[in-house]
C-alpha cells in the first residue's frame, strides 16, 4: 500500500512526540475501542492483517486528525461494515493466538545471505514498508512460516511464507544524512526479497 498509511521513513512530520507519564487511555472511549478491536479478533470477525488493511483505507485527512485510536475505530466500523453487514458467516480461527504455519519447504535463505528487497507498489496489504523497497540488506535471522498479511489481508487465505529479520544499514535506506553506523533491522517475508549475487 503506497500513501499517507505508510509514514515510516517520510519526512516532513517533525519528532516524535513521545510523552513517558502519559495514560496508556487519555480518553475512555479509547479503552473502549482497544477492548472492541480484541474482541473482534479473538472472535474471529477479523485478523490483524484484514484490521491494518481498513486502516490504510482510510481517507488521508482522517488518518492524519483522527488518532491512534480514532483509526482503530474506523477499522473497526469498516469491518463491521463489510462483513457483519453482508450477513457475512463467522468462523472462529483454527490456530487463534499464533500465526505460526508449518510448510512443506525449506527457507529460501539463511543468516548473512545479501539480500534485495522489492520495488513493487501493490494495490493492497503489504508490511514491506515503502522506505525499505528496492534496498540492499543482511539476512540477521530466520523464523519459521507465518501468515501472509498481503494475502490474509484481503481474505485470500493465509498462504504462509518464512519471515527473516534483516539488517540495513541505515544510510542504505535514507542516505548519506543518515546516521553513520547504524544498523535498522526490519522483519520481512521471503515473497518481498530476492538474492544477491
Amino acid at each position: 500500500m503506497n500513501g499517507i498509511h505508510d509514514m515510516g521513513g517520510m519526512h516532513g512530520f517533525g519528532a516524535v512526540d513521545r510523552r513517558p507519564d502519559e495514560a496508556l487511555f487519555p480518553e475512555v472511549w479509547q479503552g473502549r475501542v482497544c477492548a472492541l478491536a480484541g474482541y473482534a479478533m479473538g472472535a474471529g470477525l477479523a485478523n490483524i492483517d484484514a484490521f491494518r488493511h481498513a486502516i490504510e483505507r482510510m481517507p488521508p485527512d482522517r488518518y492524519l486528525s483522527d488518532g491512534y485510536y480514532g483509526r482503530w475505530l474506523y477499522a473497526l466500523e469498516t469491518l463491521a461494515a463489510e462483513r457483519l453487514g453482508a450477513d457475512a458467516a463467522v468462523e472462529r480461527p483454527d490456530h487463534m493466538g499464533s500465526v505460526v504455519r508449518e510448510i512443506d519447504r525449506e527457507p529460501r535463505f539463511a543468516v548473512g545471505d545479501a539480500v534485495r528487497t522489492w520495488n513493487r507498489h501493490p494495490q493492497g496489504h503489504t508490511r514491506l514498508p515503502g522506505y525499505a523497497r528496492d534496498r540492499r540488506g543482511v539476512v540477521a535471522d530466520v523464523h519459521p512460516a507465518c501468515v501472509y498479511p498481503d494475502t490474509n489481508a484481503d481474505g485470500r487465505g493465509e498462504s504462509p511464507e518464512y519471515l527473516y529479520t534483516v539488517g540495513f544499514e541505515s544510510r542504505e535506506l535514507w542516505g548519506e544524512e543518515a546516521e553513520a553506523a547504524a544498523t535498522v533491522y526490519i522483519d520481512l517475508f521471503e515473497p518481498y526479497l530476492e538474492a544477491l549475487e
